[in-house]
């Protein structure tokens, strides 16, 4: 028998730490003249990204922040956003990208939670951020990005921190950073919602973020130079790690700071863009932009959407328009999406109806994900593959989170008997492909957000007239899901709709407040708990 051991240990020369951060450097080498970065009139090449992305860890480096420090972002997708990806890390540090929708009092629980030492703040949202700092113990450097293209009425907006372009001239662009010492180490880390409301801090690792990225390259069909333009949050999953998939084919960033529909037509014509991710509610968004504000797209755009599948009308609207759809699916604990649609060339033969019900499948992994399967929660065997089974989606690989910040139980939770407990039912059809059929966790996915519905009712139970809530997902053509509160008043009180609607929104950040309140008795079992299954039927119905 060979010996495939004796003097063949990893050293420096044959194993390095696998990180996303060297498809920067690779770009920035090959390609330092190439258009890296578009935003308004604002153009970039991969050597000027690369210097503003190395001053940022520098300059950050000189102020003692390093490995793992937390620095927290609230940006919108602009240059800025994307330094940070490559910026805060290079620094050693995690980076913390915070929905810039949520409400004071939650932006004061992840900054507290994460020990965030610095936060990286857009003008627009300093008024959320100033609550939020009087609310939360930490006491973060302030650094504030005063983008030309924010709204007017907030330019003036400051907390007195320092200025972002300041702190770059702070750096020095020869700054030698280093590798992490272990692709095991935090790159960054992202909160989700769970079944309390609770946050959860679900913590990237390098290599998971290198892999993820380059299979978002297989996944999307992306080839060299691609053109993207930013409609999917980078705050949610760190965009799905396209910050980093893009620079890897050394593509160009199109930033976009609000989704709207004449702003994405425009942009899609003048910079000829091939790629694009988002919820449905993006894809309604372009079909909605009036005809006189759309342009020819000059080249067929990828359009990859996770969440509610596209309704038969949708895709074959889409397909009109130019758009070529992928359908996945994934989680913040898998670092986006995980699992896609992988489309047979033979299906686009069929008629469209056909189209939409196999692109109503989940699908299957990812190459960057090892393990895919619809299991039997309890006994861990998978169910028969013959699409009505119904089980738990397990996953297990590379792509799977470290776990959660500071929350060991909830940790070993979701990866007992060594798979991820996604907490989705589905089923698996004989060719492999799996499709979702229902949440067990009651997350609502409201505009590609995640809302827990006990979070929502918390907020109504807190009214003085509410007796009972039960709060689930009703169908909706914009958002493809939102709230609907099924509520019971004590005996005697009174409140209307509208009074409990304005009252939540005094509780939740807006996407959260449920759009509509039905008065009833809420349906119970013997022991007292509410039947969700019948209110998502009466909510469908209504």
């Amino acid at each position: 028998m060979a010996d495939y051991d004796t003097h063949l240990a990893r050293n420096a020369a044959n194993h390095q730490p696998l990180t996303p951060l060297l498809f920067l450097e690779r770009a920035a080498q090959v390609y330092p003249d190439n258009l890296a970065v578009v935003h308004g009139p604002t153009r970039r090449t991969y050597r000027e990204l690369r210097r503003r992305c190395v001053r940022l860890a520098h300059a950050l480096a000189k102020r003692g922040i390093g490995r793992g420090d937390t620095v927290a972002a609230l940006l919108p997708n602009i240059p800025e956003m994307l330094e940070c990806h490559y910026g805060v890390p290079m620094a050693g540090a995690v980076l913390n990208t915070i929905n810039t929708r949520l409400d004071a009092a939650t932006i004061a629980y992840i900054l507290d939670h994460g020990e965030a030492k610095v936060v990286v703040a857009d003008r627009e949202f300093m008024p959320v951020l100033r609550l939020a700092l009087v609310q939360a113990k930490a006491r973060p450097l302030v650094i504030e990005v005063d983008d030309p293209l924010a709204p007017a009425a907030v330019q003036a907006e400051t907390l007195g921190g320092i200025g972002y372009e300041a702190l770059l001239h702070e750096g020095d662009e020869h700054f030698a950073w280093k590798l992490p010492a272990d692709e095991w180490d935090a790159i960054t880390l992202n909160y989700t919602s769970g079944t309390t409301g609770k946050p959860k801090g679900v913590v990237y690792h390098h290599r998971g973020a290198q892999l993820l990225a380059v299979g978002n390259v297989l996944s999307a069909g992306m080839g060299k130079h691609p053109v993207y333009l930013w409609t999917l949050p980078m705050f949610h999953c760190n965009g799905w790690c396209f910050p980093w998939t893009v620079t890897a084919q050394a593509g160009v960033h199109v930033c976009l700071r609000a989704v709207r529909g004449p702003d994405m037509w425009q942009l899609m014509g003048d910079e000829g863009v091939t790629h694009m991710c988002g919820a449905p509610i993006v894809m309604a968004t372009l079909l909605a932009t009036p005809e006189a504000e759309k342009r020819v797209l000059p080249t067929q755009v990828q359009f990859v959407v996770a969440g509610a599948p596209p309704p038969e009308a949708v895709l074959a609207a889409m397909q009109e328009a130019g758009f070529a759809v992928c359908h996945v699916y994934g989680l913040t604990e898998v670092y986006g999406p995980a699992v896609v649609n992988e489309w047979h060339a033979e299906w686009t033969a069929r008629p469209v109806h056909e189209q939409a019900a196999l692109m109503a499948r989940q699908g299957v992994r990812y190459l960057a994900l090892e393990g895919l399967d619809v299991m039997d929660s309890e006994t861990m065997q998978p169910v028969s593959a013959d699409g009505a089974s119904l089980g738990e989606v397990m996953m297990r690989g590379n792509v799977v989170m470290k776990g959660y910040l500071k929350d060991a139980a909830a940790t070993d939770a979701a990866f007992k008997g060594g798979w991820f407990h996604t907490g989705d039912l589905a089923v698996k059809h004989p060719d492999g492909y799996i499709q979702l059929k229902d949440r067990s966790k009651d997350i609502i996915i409201s505009g590609g957000e995640n809302i827990s519905s006990i979070e929502v009712e918390d907020a109504l139970y807190k009214h003085p007239a509410v007796a009972m809530v039960g709060v689930v997902a009703r169908p909706d053509e914009k958002w493809g899901e939102t709230p609907c509160a099924f509520v019971e008043l004590k005996p005697g009180a009174t409140a209307t709709a509208e009074e409990l609607i304005a009252f939540a929104k005094l509780h939740l950040a807006g996407f959260k407040v449920p759009r509509h309140i039905v008065f009833a008795e809420i349906p119970k079992t013997s022991t007292g708990k509410i039947q969700k299954h019948v209110l998502r039927s009466q909510a469908k119905e209504a």
